[in-house]
């Protein structure tokens, strides 16, 4: 070998090495901005909360409940009936009313209000709430998500945020 193919040859070597790494480095960095935009996005997230009507405050006697459906705080106009969320509504006294989420919280599955028993049942797992929508038996781990609720020139709302849902009573 002659001592100029040598040096073609290291320089070539140098130039492919470096282009390897340069390309390597690109490829990491792409591959890290999805990673670390779900890393900062529930930081950076503005909180939408909506008030949404449920019905008339006349409409519910002392002790009634029922199921209540509405739009989540952040539907698109594509989200078809995903968009929509069911809590429990009860009248306790005068215009005091109390929403629960209609979902269970230890995997999610519907409650049902038994008016008799006075408690909220989940068919799946055998979750009891007491009326206060605290943990009365079962697999749930904590209490019934609950909803702010006014009452706005006779019509009752309810305070939703995006789903998941989370605690909204502040």
């Amino acid at each position: 070998m002659k001592p100029e193919e040598t040096e073609i040859s290291k320089g070539r070597r140098d130039f492919l090495m470096k282009l390897s790494i340069g390309l390597g480095s690109l490829a990491a960095v792409a591959a890290s901005i999805p990673v670390l935009g779900a890393l900062f996005e529930p930081l950076l997230r503005q909180h939408q909360y909506a008030w949404r009507n449920v019905g008339k405050a006349a409409d519910y006697k002392v002790g009634d409940a029922k199921l209540v459906k509405f739009q989540n705080a952040d539907a698109k106009s594509w989200s078809g009936p995903t968009a929509y969320t069911a809590a429990w509504l009860r009248r306790d006294q005068g215009d005091t009313f109390i929403a629960f989420s209609a979902n269970c919280t230890h995997l999610g599955c519907p409650v049902r209000w038994e008016q008799d028993a006075e408690l909220f049942m989940c068919p799946c797992h055998g979750g009891v709430y007491y009326k206060d929508g605290t943990v009365a038996a079962g697999p749930p781990p904590k209490s019934l998500t609950q909803y702010q609720v006014r009452v706005k020139n006779g019509t009752i709302q309810v305070k939703t945020a995006p789903v998941p849902i989370t605690d909204i009573t502040a």
